[in-house]
This record gives C-alpha cells, structure tokens and sequence, in this order.
C-alpha cells in the first residue's frame, strides 16, 4: 500500500507530504478564517474555537495537537457540557475525491464510523470510544468524536521517546493487544447506523494505531484506535485500495509491532530501510520464548489459529531464564575440568526440573485466573477518566435505613467517608452529588426514592428493587446487594451454627418466618429444645426482598409474616446483634437477617449458608487466608473474610439464593438522564467498585487478591 506522503499528490507541497506538513497549521495562525494552505492550497487545519456541529451535540476547537494516520488530531470540548473531547479530521481534497466520491464516502462514514457493543454496555475493552461520526456536507471534511482517553501519546512517539520495551513490558503489552483483539473479533458490534456485526477486523494495527497510557508506576494501558473500516475510506481512489483484512492478518500486524517495539525501532541504522524479522539476529536473546511467541504470531512459524488462541499461548508462556548462558559455561569448562563441568551439568538438570515443575504449576493456573479477572481487567481505572461528567448540582436519593444510608456513612480506607469521595468524585469537574434518603411507607405497592425520580423531585435513585421500575425510567447496575440470615454464635456453649452444620433451606426459613416451626428441634432432632426467637431488620427493602425470596407469593404466608413482623416489631440489625452479644454464654434460639453491608463484618451472629429449592448450598462468605467458604469452628472475629463475586452472579451454578442487584435508576428522558447515567458509570469503574467492595457491596466482577486484602488498595488503582 501507499504510504501517506504520497496520497495527495495532486498538490504541490515542498516536503512531498501535505497532510505532514506544518504549512496548512501556520496559514490558519497567521490569516483568519483561511481555509487552504498559501503554499500548496491544501486544506488548512481548523482554527482555535472553531465549531463543529454533530447531532449528538457540538464542538469546539481548543487546539490543533498532531497528525495520526490518515487524519489530523484536535483537542476540543464539548460545548453542552464542557466535557473534553478528541476530534480526528478526515480530508476529502477536491484535487484528489470528486464530487460523487467524496458524498458517498461522507455518507458511508455516517454510517461506519466508530463501533459500541451492540447491548449497550460501556466496557473498556482497550478500544477508544467512538463518540459520533460527522461529515461536512458542505466542504472536504469529515470528522471522528471521541472521549477524551488521556492516552495521545502513539505507540511510535513511545518507542522514539523511550526505546525498546523490556520482555516483561513486551508479555504485558502483548496480552492486552491480544485481549482486545478477541473482544473485537468475537462480539456483536453496533455501528451509528444501528446496524450490528458480529466481529470486526482491525485491518489498520501499525504504531501509529496503538496508543499508550503510562502511569505514575510505569504501568501502562494501551488502546486500540484508527480501525480500516472507517480510515480506508480517506485513501484517493487514485491509490490501490487495500484489500480487506481477515483477523489473522490482525495477529501477523500486531507480531510486527510487538516485533518493532522489542527491537527498540523499525528501521536499519545503515540502509534506513524497514527491518526485516525474518533476520533472527535482530531480536534480542533475552527471551527466547517470547522471540518463537512472536514468529508464530507474525505468521513465519505455526500460525496462531485465532486471537485467543494466541492470548492462551502467551499466558503459559515459561518466563525466560538463563539456561542456554549456563550451558555455554558448562561446555566451556568442561574443557579444563571435567568434574566441575558434571557438578554444573546437575545443576542444570535440577534447575530444569524446577523450572518444567514451576511452568506446568503456572500453566494450570495462570488462564483461569486470568480469564476470572477478565471483566475486572476491562474497567475503566479511576473516576478521573470518566468522561462526560455533566457540570452542576445533582440530589439523588435511596431507602431510608437501607444500604445505600447505610455504606455512604462507612469510610472505606480509615480517611474519608464514602459520602464524601462520592459527593465531588471528579474535583476537575464542578459536578456535586447530594444524597437525600426517604422513607417508603407502602411497599411494596410503591417504593419513595422511585417515586421521586419519577415525578421529577430527585435525579435518579439507588436501589435493589427491581420489581417497582416502570418503562419510563432507565437504570444500570452498578454492584449485587443481599440479605444475610444470622444466628447466635457462641463457641462457649451450645454451638448453633455447627449443630445446623452452617446451613439453613429456604423452606425452613419460610416456615421460621411465618410460625409453622418455632422450635428448634423441629428442624432437626439432634438440636436442642429451643424455642426460636426471630427478628426482622426494620429497613423496608430487606424485609420486601426477603418476602419475595423467602416468603413467595402465597397470600396465606404473606399474612403469617405479617403477623410475625406485628408480634416482633423491626429493629435495626445492630440491636439484634446486640442482643445476641448480651445472651452470650447462654442458650439462645435468635435469628435474624439483614443486609450484607450490616452483617458480614461481625462475629455476633453466625451467617448460615442457604440451601435453595434445587438442594444446592451456598455461602458467600469466604475466608481471605484460605480462600474458602467460612465454617462454623472460624472465628470470624478476625474480620479476615471476603464476599465471593461468583456466587451472586447470575447463571453460576451455585447462585446465592438471597442475593439481588443493586441498580442506579434515572429518567429516559435525555434531558434529565446524564446524572444518573453517569454516576452509575462513576461507581462502575476499578476505584468504584473497589470502594463498594471496602464497605460491604458485592462488586459485579472478581477482583485481585491484592485488592481485596489491602485496606488502602482503591487509593493505589489501577
């Protein structure tokens, strides 16, 4: 294919690259308002606060900033909301597209331009979000929307910045290019026309389509950007069109990147001309895992069958060593002491036994546990880089007594509340969040803080019951919530949770709940003679999710629990554990339940796994050291215990019954939604759902060991 100097030939540039060329920037600084360059009449660049208009809103230049790929880059905001923005410029020169060429590539750019999941989700997949894509329908341009990612800097900029990547960087490098290749290839796509695809080829992986975050820590993130399908349509028609790419050749691209980057740059020093990987003495022997890695990937080895395949291949890859150095020793010493030469030979032969043992232990583990941390690894990192975050005061509102009042009071790393970080989660940007809680007094006819997002009192709401949300309102969720049934723990005396072996049926607790059983031995013959004390939390949405779990919809139970919540009136879950603590070392039959926020972190009361309808038993607590479901002889006092993600998640095998989502609920209407939307975005990303996970809110995906146990992690992310 052409390279881009040559594209525009038809005008007379004194570099031979007008696209390039920094004489379009300096007409459009030194004569308002003009749009050719004075030199050659090719496009000028866009001037300072120039406005472009799309139809999902308009923009304005702040600063012309580079040229990548096809098209030049501007830094911009968005006027509605002030929210940066990147704007990348197509060009359509009359010299080079005429009339007909250039409507109809403007009008399939309006359709192809920029890809999201077809399901709506906003994920990070690596890939930069498409914002939306405008044609100029009066002139030559045509321009590409997209948030502002922090990570301008290309992968070429990085390599001549800061030369050669270390094998370590390369591995890491690799497996995110690869993770993003497989979302890419495998899921349904939507493009602005609506229309969906399932996958879609890169077709355009070069240095320059690669961008690069570095963090404080010399971690980085890369994200893919310039994808063939919209860049291909700013080639001349003049210009051989390349053919369309299959996603293999996406993997053979990115070997060749991975190639340059490893090599620390792409051309020989002597002739000046591209290096060619086929010559082995150009890789570094530092790895020699990695160098046969990468021949496979670029295709001059057993190609990979599919991006996956090739991520999997990479993540058992053994870590490099030095044993071909220790070899070379050997047989050098060999020649002058043949004794010390077999003493080295052993020690070669052990050291390849541990090495095979070490990379067979990571080769059983390693893939698993990264695709457990997939979603996790997809996140967006801080508050910081949410974009869109509208400007103004926003009130929202939940349940009174309920978990939201609840976590929001609760400082997550020992400094600041969660209220607080919450309130102005992104300082940059004036955007304060008030919470307001209210009291539902008929549910579950009708829940308060839905109530008045509905009637316009409120901007959105949070809550877990999604049985009261109409089709006029929107939501998202944003964590799992759930109830925790509890008794009396005492090692002392009696132990009841380890006569219950640590579990209790559903239909046990409906009976408990609507006094058909009332005494332990009832349950079983073994307990003791006890009379059963329940309790019910005095927050409306436990007591409404227990109903609709526990309870169900037969009206004659419905009554009986009724009756029992009369005869015990509610109390909050800590008086409840108070009276257990006061019992202690005597005999009691107190059970009660609450929200997860309230009772995980407690030793009081036991919480009893659920056995459901299917017979399958589920605890969601598990313990940090061993990583295992809790068991009665623990002593939770410690404190040293962690909810398992993967027991809420829906479809699993052993879902915990009395687990439920937590959603963020906003009115459709696009004039009030952005609030809501983008809170809900806010407590999505890896410092959100870390911070949930601190004060007792079930994150939607597993998260690192290193997260869960280290009380100052969120403050550290990514």
């Amino acid at each position: 294919m052409a390279v881009i100097e040559s594209f525009y030939r038809e005008y007379p540039c004194s570099y031979n690259a007008p696209l390039n060329c920094d004489r379009p920037l300096q007409t459009a600084q030194q004569i308002q308002g003009a749009k050719f360059c004075l030199e050659c009449g090719f496009p000028a660049t866009l001037p300072q606060e120039a406005e472009i208009k799309g139809s999902r809103g308009s923009y304005q230049i702040t600063q012309f900033l580079s040229v990548r790929g096809r098209g030049r880059l501007y830094s911009a905001i968005q006027l509605k909301d002030k929210q940066p923005v990147i704007i990348k410029e197509y060009l359509l020169p009359n010299r080079c597209f005429n009339q007909e060429e250039t409507t109809q590539r403007q009008e399939t750019f309006k359709r192809i331009g920029g890809v999201n999941l077809a399901d709506g989700r906003i994920q990070n997949f690596r890939l930069v979000q498409t914002w939306e894509a405008i044609a100029d329908e009066k002139g030559e341009r045509c321009y590409l929307i997209t948030k502002d990612t922090k990570a301008s800097q290309t992968l070429k900029q990085y390599l001549t910045e800061n030369g050669a990547m270390t094998p370590s960087q390369m591995r890491e490098f690799l497996n995110q290019a690869l993770q993003t290749l497989v979302f890419l290839h495998t899921q349904k796509l939507r493009f602005p026309s609506n229309q969906i695809q399932q996958g879609l080829t890169h077709g355009n992986i070069n240095l320059d389509s690669i961008l690069i975050k570095i963090e404080k820590n010399q971690q980085f993130y890369i994200y893919f950007c310039d994808l063939a399908i919209w860049e291909n349509l700013f080639i001349p028609s003049a210009i051989t069109f390349p053919d369309t790419k299959k996603p293999e050749q996406d993997l053979e691209a990115l070997g060749l990147v991975g190639f340059y980057l490893w090599v620390g740059r792409t051309t020989n020093y002597s002739s000046g001309q591209l290096l060619d990987p086929k010559e082995s003495q150009i890789c570094p022997n530092n790895d020699n895992y990695l160098k046969q890695f990468l021949y496979r990937l670029m295709g001059l080895d057993q190609p990979f069958e599919n991006a996956e395949s090739a991520r999997q291949a990479l993540l058992k890859l053994p870590q490099a060593n030095d044993i071909n150095n220790l070899q070379q020793s050997s047989a050098h010493q060999e020649t002058e002491n043949s004794f010390r030469s077999r003493i080295i030979w052993l020690i070669i032969l052990a050291l390849l036994l541990l090495a095979g043992g070490i990379w067979y232990y990571f080769w059983q583990r390693q893939p698993s546990d990264e695709n457990k941390y997939l979603a996790w690894n997809s996140l967006i990192d801080t508050f910081s880089d949410v974009s869109n975050v509208p400007p103004g005061k926003f009130t929202y509102t939940g349940e009174i007594n309920g978990t939201w009042s609840s976590i929001l009071k609760e400082r997550p790393s020992s400094e600041r509340r969660l209220q607080d970080l919450l309130t102005k989660p992104k300082p940059e940007v004036e955007a304060t969040f008030n919470y307001q809680e209210v009291q539902s007094k008929n549910l579950p006819d009708r829940s308060q803080p839905i109530e008045e997002v509905r009637n316009g009192q409120k901007y959105f709401a949070i809550t877990s019951l999604a049985d009261q949300i109409t089709d006029d309102l929107d939501r998202k969720q944003v964590s799992y919530d759930g109830l925790l049934v509890f008794v009396a723990f005492n090692k002392k005396n009696f132990n009841l949770p380890q006569a219950l072996d640590g579990n209790i049926t559903l239909e046990q607790l409906r009976q408990i709940y609507t006094g058909k059983i009332t005494n332990w031995r009832q349950i079983n013959t073994n307990l003791p003679n006890l009379v059963i004390q329940p309790y019910v939390p005095n927050e409306p949405e436990a007591i409404h999710q227990f109903q609709r779990i526990v309870i169900g919809k037969n009206a004659q139970d419905i009554a009986l629990f009724a009756e029992i919540i009369k005869k015990i009136p509610p109390e909050s879950t800590e008086t409840t554990q108070n009276r257990i603590r006061t019992a202690r070392g005597q005999a009691t039959g107190i059970i009660g339940f609450g929200v997860l926020s309230k009772t995980w972190n407690q030793c009081s009361g036991y919480p009893l796994a659920i056995v459901d309808s299917n017979n399958q038993t589920s605890q969601p607590l598990f313990r940090l050291r061993e990583n295992r479901p809790i068991k009665p002889s623990d002593d939770l006092c410690d404190k040293a215990n962690y909810f398992d993600v993967e027991t809420f998640q829906i479809g699993k095998t052993s879902t915990y019954p009395l687990g439920y989502p937590l959603y963020v609920v906003y009115p459709k209407d696009d004039s009030r939604r952005a609030a809501g939307s983008t809170f809900a975005d806010l407590l999505k990303t890896r410092q959100g759902q870390c911070l949930l996970n601190k004060v007792g809110i079930v994150p939607l995906q597993p998260m690192p060991d290193y997260i869960i146990r280290n009380s100052y992690a969120c403050k550290s992310l990514p």
